[in-house]
């Protein structure tokens, strides 16, 4: 059964300059470079029946002009017990729909609902047993966050092998935005 998420992949020198925030930090497993995305839906585990369900609905998501996006600053998930840093994306309406229209396709094919909100980020470390005093030093020591911007032009549904997470990642389909 292929684990299934739908999301944006980042240009290479975004990635570049996100990698350089590495380093450093006791009970941090980082994410490879070539791993950063951004997680639109997480599908999980599916047949293959569903999975071909799902990539025959993909196809007929709403239609939403490339957009540009920037991840504007670091966060944390898991305030008293960090769990991720991240990446954080400025609020964008065209994401937000591309989100949304996503999550209605995959309900209609029998994927059941996200109870999380959405909350567009790029995982750069997953944490187990870092202090948040570690943490906020090593934000505070990896200097200013230079935004960074990028068109987003097209998303992929992806898979990854049961894992703790952080890939391997392989595309199983790309899906261009309107031009």
């Amino acid at each position: 059964m292929p684990r299934l998420f739908t999301g944006l992949q980042l240009p290479p020198d975004i990635g570049f300059a996100l990698s350089l925030k590495r380093g450093g930090l006791h009970g941090a497993r980082w994410i490879s470079p070539e791993n950063y995305h951004i997680t639109l839906r997480f599908i999980g585990d599916v047949d293959h029946h569903t999975a071909d369900e799902i990539l025959d609905a993909l196809d007929h998501g709403p239609v939403i002009d490339p957009f540009p996006i920037t991840l504007s600053h670091l966060g944390v998930f898991g305030s008293n017990k960090p769990r991720a840093l991240y990446a954080g994306i400025e609020p964008s309406e065209p994401l937000a729909r591309l989100q949304a229209g996503q999550e209605r396709l995959l309900q209609r094919v029998g994927v059941p609902a996200d109870g999380r909100k959405f909350v567009p980020h790029v995982t750069l470390a997953r944490l187990r047993d870092t202090a948040a005093l570690d943490l906020a030093r090593h934000i505070a020591q990896s200097g200013q966050f230079m935004a960074m911007s990028f068109t987003v032009d097209r998303f992929v549904l992806l898979s990854s092998r049961e894992s703790v997470g952080g890939g391997p990642y392989i595309i199983e389909q790309d899906y261009p935005l309107a031009a």
